[in-house]
């Protein structure tokens, strides 16, 4: 396959017949021919200039030495660094006169820190000037250097002495690929006992001892930084048994001895070897890899690097090897001819074997030695660890003349490289998003030499899909037959599957397309908004592979679909804008069941909108809740319109609907008032009251929303509307401190808005008068009270997210508390606790930790409703349920119960001191 990114032909030597060149004397040399080709003619010559003061009779000898002046003539173009050690050192010249002599290490009594160092300069010099004359290929370039890693750490082991001591090359030197500026990564291995003392103390010198060649780096180990520097095998396994993340795993592909004993090396070896691919690598793994590189890439974009950088960005190096790494975590378990550390070793095994499509894995390859090649130009430059492309356009230049480029009438050198860059950044992009899934369907399809059914469900379980079979038919149905639908639904599978794999359920998702797109019509449909927006389909299977809940309602609504890839068209709409699109579809002809019908409609179509923003465009839970509570208001100020009441009636939110925090799953909960001080006005009060609840709560098939009018005076003994004189004379008479603490929130949401206000001034004093000391008794006996008998059987008092110790409940009290002990008016928490703060009664650590566990609590039990499809106040027992929802807000299990823990500890503590006035 050709690669249109693949570097042009090297400079340094003159072309085939060409001997002829000017002298600064006039006089023609093929020394001055060679200037006159490279990469930086004027560099070049004032680099010779400079030679030639240093070191005499240099002139003569490049006159005499053809290779040795190609040589020169490349290292001077291409590395400033390099040309100060030539200038500096005689002996760099003679590596130079004999590329094809490696040069020899020194060893025993020769061997000190001095010449280490200077082997390592004499060697390097040769790597690269073989490199940039064109003698060696990529492979033979990051082969030697990773040799010569590996020499530098067998020379410093033999310097240090010490016990017996094993080096474990990882990352590019234990691959064999190493550049010219990696660090080098090592762990160390040692016997267990007591010499482990004495083993840290010579790995500490043999990395004292490397790093005057290379930069060591040991934080690949366990713990990282924090860990101990030298394990015995023993403590390593016990390591990886217990507690290794999936990065070590896969930071194990690379793990290889390549110095000091060669016992515990190969101890090592087997060992690392036996857990890396004796484990299973599952779905939650390979998303903890994914969402890491992820974090990655847009570190970058944040940094404005994402252009220029060749080896993290998007279609760079890191794709390239990444895509590599999690094929062979998926299929080395079972395909020793896999477990290769070499990214191009792998890669080409990979095509073989028919694990990715064979021109894929050649245009990665071609791609990688293309990047790979440009990186090394880069960081010969001044010998840094840089992997971002200069943004000074001249310096860029020269980079693309060492590549090879020239001045054409395509374009300058420059502009060819960055032309060069973005075909091959595409090109990669394009395959590793087509690469895990694509041999797939192939497989699916019956192609001759593809993945086996083994390897294909061992693919589809990494990837999350538990069922290889039911996913084989679900590809079967959206593919089947010729129409331009099915064509275009074809091409689009590689990147749909992959879109399913990132969600928390990606069978359902996949079951959720399949019923989508069933019937002609709806196939078509389904693909006419795919190729308009590829957006629409990645968003689409996100909200499909999270909430069945979300895709029936889009099964019934499908002319959506398309509104999922418009940022505008998810943007959140005031109560006003929800109100006037719910009232544009009512027929006021019609009977009430057949409006009920539509209101419900009309709300499920704006709470997929709220829904599906909070999950693709990551809302926070104060939007949503904003959101929410817009939408209920506006389904209940319609709903009151379509029954026409007869007298001034108005709706009063109470609870979490009044304070503006409504979450998917929250009742409305509210009061209702009327005007009117006869039998007459209570009859028709409480006829639309009846009317009103049986309207908008209807039976479980037709409910439009769960309301609860319990909280009214009396409860559900009481009649269900009161007009303001009979509120009045309740609030002096027989109202409970818990009615006023409720009161807090008060807030008239529907119908007529004159009443609503005169019912909030006639319950203001009601509510903001002094708090006696035995209130604040009272309150909080009803909030232990609360605590010992709430929590409903079935669900976990650990990890209850509205009643448990520090979650929703704890902050709602301690708030409302505090609001009726210093009079602080604001009818939902969050703005409470900002009133709070501002008014001096919470200092900023109590806010924080306040908000926090509120926040916490609230967005995790939202995301539970939207995966369970219902009501769920405590984190999910099953562990296939927790692991859901873990992956949809980004974590594990274990870190969302451990993020639980910490917010509610730190909370129940606040609420301790604030609302129970321990301590």
């Amino acid at each position: 396959m050709r690669h249109t990114g693949s570097v042009p032909r090297r400079p340094g030597r003159l072309p085939p017949g060409q001997t002829g060149g000017v002298s600064r004397t006039g006089t023609p040399n093929e020394l001055d021919a060679l200037v006159a080709a490279s990469a930086a003619p004027d560099t070049v010559r004032t680099a010779i200039d400079r030679l030639a003061e240093a070191h005499a009779g240099l002139r003569d000898r490049l006159a005499g030495d053809t290779a040795l002046a190609e040589a020169v003539v490349a290292v001077s173009a291409a590395s400033r660094s390099l040309l100060v050690l030539l200038e500096t050192d005689a002996g760099a010249l003679d590596v130079l006169a004999g590329l094809d002599r490696p040069v020899t290490r020194p060893r025993g009594p020769e061997l000190d820190e001095g010449r280490l160092r200077r082997w390592k300069q004499h060697e390097y010099l040769r790597i690269a000037a073989r490199d940039l004359v064109g003698l060696d290929r990529l492979e033979e370039t990051t082969t030697a250097l990773a040799a010569l890693g590996a020499g530098v750490l067998e020379a410093s082991c033999e310097l240090a002495g010490g016990p017996a001591l094993a080096v474990i090359g990882m990352g590019k030197l234990g691959a064999g690929e190493l550049n010219y500026a990696s660090d080098i990564d090592v762990m160390f291995v040692a016997d267990p006992g007591d010499e482990l003392e004495a083993a840290e103390r010579a790995a500490r010198e043999v990395m004292r001892l490397a790093a005057t060649c290379f930069r060591i780096d040991a934080n690949l180990r366990p713990e990282g930084r924090d860990g101990r520097l030298v394990r015995s095998v023993e403590s390593y396994e016990a390591y990886w048994e217990r507690w290794a993340q999936p990065w070590e795993f896969q930071a194990l592909l690379k793990a290889r001895p390549v110095a000091g004993d060669e016992r515990l090396g190969r101890a090592f070896a087997v060992a690392s070897g036996r857990h890396l691919w004796n484990r299973s690598f599952d779905a939650d793994d390979l998303r903890s890899l994914r969402a890491m590189k992820a974090r990655t890439e847009a570190e970058l974009e944040r940094k404005g690097l994402a252009e220029r950088d060749l080896k993290r960005a998007a279609g760079g190096i890191r794709d390239i090897e990444f895509s590599v790494q999690l094929l062979q975590l998926v299929h080395g378990r079972h395909d020793p001819a896999l477990r290769a550390p070499a990214t191009l070793d792998v890669l080409h095994e990979l095509g073989d074997a028919g694990y990715v499509d064979a021109a894929d894995a050649d245009g990665l390859a071609c791609a990688y030695r293309f990047l790979r090649t440009a990186e090394h130009r880069l960081q010969l430059v001044d010998g840094l660890q840089v992997h971002a492309l200069p943004a000074d356009a001249s310096a860029r230049s020269r980079i693309a003349r060492v590549l090879g480029y020239r001045d054409a009438a395509e374009g300058d050198a420059r502009e060819q490289l960055d032309a060069a860059l973005r075909r091959t950044r595409s090109q990669v992009r394009t395959i590793h998003e087509r690469l895990y899934f694509r041999p797939l369907l192939e497989a699916f399809a019956g192609a001759e030499g593809r993945l086996t059914p083994e390897a294909a469900a061992a693919r589809l379980s990494a990837f999350g899909f538990a069922d290889a079979e039911r996913t084989r038919q679900a590809v079967a149905e959206l593919t089947r037959g010729l129409t331009r639908s099915s064509r275009l639904m074809r091409q689009l599978l590689p990147l749909v599957l992959g879109w399913l794999a990132d969600t928390p359920d990606p069978d359902l998702g996949l079951l959720g397309l399949r019923t989508l797109a069933s019937g002609t019509q709806r196939s078509q449909e389904l693909a006419r908004a795919f190729r308009e927006s590829p957006e629409t389909a990645r968003r689409l299977c996100t909200v499909l592979g999270t909430s069945r809940l979300l895709g029936e309602v889009l099964h019934h609504n499908p002319d959506l679909i398309a509104d999922l890839g418009d940022s505008r068209a998810l943007a959140p709409r005031s109560r006003s804008e929800a109100a006037e699109r719910l009232r544009a579809k009512r027929d006021t002809r019609a009977d009430l069941d057949t409006r009920r019908a539509v209101l419900k409609r009309g709300k499920e179509r704006e709470l997929l909108r709220i829904a599906a923003r909070d999950l693709v465009d990551a809302a926070g839970v104060d939007a949503t809740a904003t959101d929410l509570t817009a939408l209920a208001e506006a389904t209940l100020e319609v709903a009151v319109e379509t029954l026409a009441p007869p007298l001034p009636f108005a709706v009063v939110a109470m609870g979490r609907f009044a304070g503006g925090e409504l979450s998917y799953g929250s009742d409305l909960d509210v009061i209702f008032v009327y005007d009117g001080d006869g039998g007459a006005e209570f009859e028709d009060a409480e006829r639309l009251a009846t009317s009103l609840l049986r309207f908008v709560g209807g039976t479980p098939a037709s409910r439009i929303y769960e309301i609860d009018a319990d909280l009214r005076p009396e409860g559900k003994q009481g009649p269900l509307a009161r007009s303001l004189d009979g509120y009045r004379a309740y609030f002096e008479r027989w109202a409970h401190v818990w009615e006023r603490q409720a009161m807090i929130r008060a807030r008239p949401v529907a119908g007529d808005v004159e009443l609503g206000a005169a019912f909030l001034e006639l319950a203001e004093p009601f509510v903001w008068s002094e708090l006696s000391d035995a209130q604040v008794r009272e309150i909080r006996r009803i909030k232990a009270r609360v605590e010992r008998e709430r929590i409903p059987p079935g669900e976990d008092p650990e990890f209850h997210l509205k009643l448990g110790k520090g979650a929703l409940v704890d902050v709602e009290f301690t708030v409302q508390l505090l609001q009726l002990q210093h009079g602080i008016q604001a009818p939902g928490t969050m703005a409470a606790l900002a009133r709070l703060a501002a008014a001096g009664v919470l200092d900023h650590h109590d806010l924080e930790v306040l908000a926090d566990a509120y926040r916490y609590c609230e967005r995790t039990r939202n995301r539970w409703f939207l995966i369970k499809g219902g009501r769920g106040d405590s984190l999910p027992q099953r562990a296939d349920d927790l692991a859901r929802l873990a992956r949809s807000l980004g974590t594990t299990p274990a870190d969302l119960r451990e993020g639980y823990r910490r917010v509610t500890r730190r909370a129940r503590s606040v609420v301790e001191r604030l609302f129970y006035g321990q301590g």
